[in-house]
């Protein structure tokens, strides 16, 4: 197997590094991964059902009434092993290795108590996915939480991955959704773009509606990490503000750790990493948390 090393430039100049475990371009297959059937059915019913009034709904409704679960945001961390992501073709394991595996490499690339705020955004960038957690009353489909995200209300760019399963989608053949900029204008800034209802966007509301501390950065990477036609293919340039193209370098930096920290081959001595976890947790949330 091949070992890649990929630079990271850090926010003083100097550069630190990511070791992935494979090629990066074998990271993201989309065409013929081990688990290919999977990850298309997942996408097909993203596509087919994301749609402007769904995500815009959904987010109001969920901002409004959350899923009903109050706990620590360790205690999340270990609920998230109960959810597969049906659309990731990189990793096999428990959840809670992905979220410790990208804190520690953005620790290793970052260390310094200075940092511990990226630390933690790389431990609780993907708690949004409880939405799917097979005990809760209401859980939301796979489509509804997991996989790349993407503006709705306007027309669905050619970089979203299977962008042909965006055919059956009733906003595809919408006048008022397929326009290239459908509801909004020109510069409108991505805070006031419906994004595609899922993980992302749950626990960004998540981290406001529980006054979390964390800077705006890390808000921001918790916020859009998984809106990849944006910021891996430039797509919806025109949408964007001043603030979000300030904001691009740091989804860059976290990206590749999110990425290509996956390991399945090695995973992370849970027990040994959770003290230090805990520890800035305490700085950054209450106590417990309101999903």
């Amino acid at each position: 197997m091949t070992t890649e090393v990929e630079a990271v430039t850090i926010a003083d100049g100097a550069s630190q590094i990511v070791e992935t475990v494979k090629d990066k371009i074998a990271f993201r297959n989309y065409i013929d991964s081990q688990v290919q059937d999977m990850v298309s059915r997942s996408y097909n019913l993203q596509h087919t059902n994301q749609t402007y009034e769904y995500a815009s709904t959904t987010r109001k409704n969920i901002v409004e009434n959350g899923i009903g679960l109050e706990l620590p945001i360790w205690e999340a961390c270990e609920l998230l092993n109960n959810v597969v992501d049906e659309s990731d073709p990189d990793a096999s394991l428990p959840q809670i290795n992905h979220l410790l595996q990208t804190a520690e490499a953005i620790r290793k690339a970052y260390p310094g108590e200075e940092w511990d705020w990226f630390h933690l955004t790389g431990l609780v960038h993907d708690l949004g996915k409880l939405l799917a957690l097979p005990q809760l009353p209401n859980k939301f489909p796979q489509w509804a939480v997991v996989g790349d995200t993407f503006p709705v209300g306007c027309r669905f760019h050619e970089s979203n991955v299977f962008h042909e399963f965006f055919q059956n989608n009733p906003d595809n053949s919408d006048p008022r959704y397929n326009t290239e900029c459908g509801v909004y204008k020109p510069g409108c800034g991505l805070k006031n773009i419906i994004m595609s209802w899922g993980h992302d966007e749950y626990f960004y509301q998540v981290c406001i509606k529980n006054k979390s501390t964390l800077p705006p950065q890390a808000l921001y990477m918790i916020r859009f990490h998984s809106f990849y036609p944006w910021h891996k293919h430039g797509a919806y340039s025109h949408l964007l503000d001043e603030e979000d193209k300030q904001m691009l370098p740091w989804i860059h930096k976290f990206n590749q750790f999110d990425l290509y920290s996956k390991d399945d081959d090695h995973p992370v001595d849970v027990q040994k990493l959770k003290p230090y976890y805990q520890s800035i947790i305490k700085k950054y949330f209450p106590e417990k948390v309101k999903f």
